[in-house]
């Protein structure tokens, strides 16, 4: 690479007092192009190891960056010298930046365990093996090896989601079907039972999920006509069945996500939706969200029931998700009566909304773990079931390994976790929290350092503390959380 001269006293320079300030030209002339740059011998290992394309583009845009700089007038002489000096590190930081992974696993010490940001739950070990197994080559996705012909997909999880539904069985039959998400699980199902008619719902159940998804506008691109009943806070069977004419086409039920209505309220009974629901031959459909296939009172959470105790009630089709209480990966279930999930899987647009293989095997594995009785082995449900009296233990060592480092304060306190995700969203579970004060930081501040530490932690404030919950941190990652909180005290 050419040598650019530093010293001071370019022609055209002007002098003020002692301060010596260079026309822009010579600062442009300071620039190598980027050719030159390309040819300096730092570069090599990068262009061997990342190609030529790409540490072209990095080193634009490092010199871009700096020809901005000179024309704003931000830079001088001098500090365009060192700039000079030290391009091929900026082309090599600017390639760190151009080619690590944007999607990076963090650590959740939310207590927060579905946190909706953070990807919601982490599926199973045997969940992401079985995942590699079937990723890595081809599978029988669409294949019946029995009969040697083309098959459905659906049958991969169907056999098992009717073993974990077998008490249902005995009562009446039920099908499931697999779509990308709950929101599109509800679509297809308001598609397939309303287009052109109407739909019955309560006021206080127009939801508004993530994302600023509403129930509302999911019901309109349904083309299914909406109709309201009841108020925010009180709606009566009374209402439902007053609301029925020839244009009813099913009857809504949605899962309060997020969010409940306490007080002065009024909410008709499940059992009331489906008398109604068969008494005037209407089908009945409820979304769960969240859809858990375990007993929640077993974890301290209460009044949320699962998936089997709508299906027994006798809901002819119930939506859930799979990466929330099931702890599963992303996936919308519509489980019911065999012959309306027909109806569901041969709508046209059934084929849009699918999953694929990566989903199916992953979802698979998960199930497994329900039929044998694994539960423990789903990183969800076991974060749920954690006890505050192993939380509390782990805390204390965690505390115990930054005792000593400068300018760092630690010490267990009382807290509570969440489930999240738009789950049991009043339920809190006891926990024990790590809260963490480092000398000269605000509590937002240290929030700040905790995500750019490596790996990055994701924490919480409260009471003006920055706070760590352990229940969401993974066991093995409790030697990390010490490493990064020693970083922070350094």
């Amino acid at each position: 690479m050419r040598q650019f001269r530093s010293e001071a006293g370019f022609s055209g320079n002007r002098v003020i007092g002692r301060v010596v300030t260079s026309s822009k030209s010579n600062l442009y002339e300071k620039l190598p192009s980027v050719d030159e740059l390309l040819r300096a011998e730092e570069l090599a290992p990068a262009i061997a190891r990342d190609g030529r394309a790409m540490v072209t583009d990095a080193a634009r845009a490092v010199l871009e960056r700096l020809r901005v700089s000179i024309q704003s007038g931000k830079t001088e002489s001098d500090a365009l010298d060192r700039a000079v000096s030290g391009l091929a590190g900026a082309v090599e930081a600017e390639l760190r930046a151009a080619t690590e992974w944007s999607l990076r696993p963090v650590i959740n010490a939310t207590g927060v365990i579905l946190h909706t940001n953070l990807g919601r739950a982490p599926i199973a070990g045997a969940a992401l093996d079985h995942l590699r197994e079937v990723a890595q080559g081809y599978s029988n996705l669409e294949f019946d090896l029995v009969e040697g012909k083309r098959g459905e997909r659906d049958v991969h999880v169907d056999r098992l989601f009717q073993k974990l539904f077998a008490s249902v069985k005995s009562e009446r039959q039920v099908s499931t079907i697999v779509v990308n998400n709950n929101a599109a699980a509800v679509w297809l199902a308001l598609n397939t039972l309303a287009a052109g008619g109407e739909v019955i719902v309560s006021r206080g159940e127009l939801v508004e999920i993530g994302g600023s998804f509403r129930i509302p506008d999911v019901m309109a691109q349904s083309n299914a006509i909406l109709r309201e009943v009841g108020t925010t806070n009180r709606t009566r069977i009374g209402d439902y069945a007053n609301a029925i004419n020839d244009n009813t086409r099913c009857l809504l039920r949605v899962h309060r996500s997020n969010f409940e209505i306490t007080g002065f309220t009024e909410q008709p009974a499940l059992l009331e939706m489906v008398e109604l629901s068969m008494g005037r031959g209407i089908p009945l459909v409820e979304d769960l969200g969240s859809g858990a296939l375990l007993d929640l009172a077993a974890v301290g959470v209460t009044g949320e029931f699962g998936v089997g105790h709508s299906l027994r009630a006798g809901v002819d089709v119930v939506t859930y998700s799979g990466d929330k209480l099931l702890g599963g990966p992303q996936a919308g279930m519509l489980t019911g009566r065999p012959e309306l999930i027909r109806r569901m899987r041969s709508n046209s647009l059934f084929r849009a909304l699918r999953v694929d293989k990566l989903t199916y095997a992953a979802m698979e594995a998960t199930l497994l773990a329900y039929v044998k009785g694994d539960v423990e082995e789903i990183p969800g449900v076991r974060m749920m079931r954690m006890s505050p009296e192993e939380i509390g233990r782990r805390a204390k060592a965690v505390v115990a390994g930054v005792r000593g480092v400068a300018r760092l304060r630690a010490e267990v306190v009382e807290g509570e976790s969440v489930i999240g995700g738009g789950a049991a969203p009043s339920a809190v579970l006891p926990t024990w929290l790590i809260a963490v004060a480092v000398e000269g930081l605000s509590a937002d501040e240290l929030l700040v350092r905790l995500r750019h530490s490596d790996p990055p932690m994701i924490a919480r404030v409260q009471e003006d503390r920055a706070v760590l919950d352990l229940r969401t941190v993974f066991a093995e990652q409790d030697e990390l959380v010490v490493a990064v909180l020693r970083s922070l005290g350094a």
